[in-house]
């Protein structure tokens, strides 16, 4: 059963793998909040267009590896990819070092795939206590990808089920094939790609 709408859900528009050129006609139609995978491809793009362009806001949605942590924090408005306490400590350094502090979504693995990164349904609330009670980092939110090959809804109303129980109003989920159904189910962040820039032809320059 669907949970009520989020008051608001504010689009990220998924503009890995894209160039300037491509961008620049997003931004121009006020699109302001935008989604990067690799903080390397970010670093390489945004500076420019952010100070052509004040109020752009960049979301982190793709895996974060810890030596990335300081960039991303320099970089990025909001991570939605803490999945494990190594990187939880490593951001709560380098918030303490810059005074820099992203909103920050515990992504999990509702699926339990072993390919993809965020931490099991079960194994979730050690972690988001371990963020909040040890570490005293702020975490706005949830995230999820759900399987390619079944419905989304269970795994809208996992991710919902598990925010509720823990207090957070945040809830990153939804892509373009089934961001209607996230929305559905309280979405406050949907992260569509594709049917914004259409298919990904990666640019070599960023492909790293």
């Amino acid at each position: 059963m669907a949970l009520a709408p989020a008051p608001s859900t504010t689009l990220v528009a998924v503009s890995k793998s894209f160039g300037p050129a491509e961008i620049a006609p997003v931004v121009a139609a006020g699109q302001r909040v935008f989604g990067e995978n690799r903080v390397q491809e970010a670093k390489a793009k945004w500076p420019v267009l952010k100070q052509e362009s004040p109020g752009i806001a960049l979301h982190l949605i793709g895996p974060l590896q810890s030596n990335k942590a300081a960039e991303a924090i320099t970089l990025f408005d909001a991570i939605h990819s803490v999945d494990r306490p190594k990187i939880a400590e490593t951001l709560r350094r380098e918030i303490d070092r810059s005074g820099r502090a992203p909103l920050l979504f515990i992504q999990i693995n509702t699926g339990e795939e072993p390919q993809k990164a965020g931490i099991a349904p079960q194994d979730a609330p050690q972690l988001i206590d371990y963020c909040r009670e040890t570490l005293a980092l702020e975490i706005y939110g949830l995230m999820c990808i759900p399987p390619l090959d079944e419905p989304p809804a269970p795994h809208f109303a996992l991710l919902a089920k598990i925010a509720r129980t823990h207090g957070l109003p945040g809830l990153s989920m939804g892509m373009s094939a089934d961001f209607e159904a996230a929305i559905r189910f309280g979405a406050t962040h949907v992260r569509v790609g594709t049917a914004i820039f259409g298919n990904r032809e990666p640019p070599k320059q960023f492909v790293k």
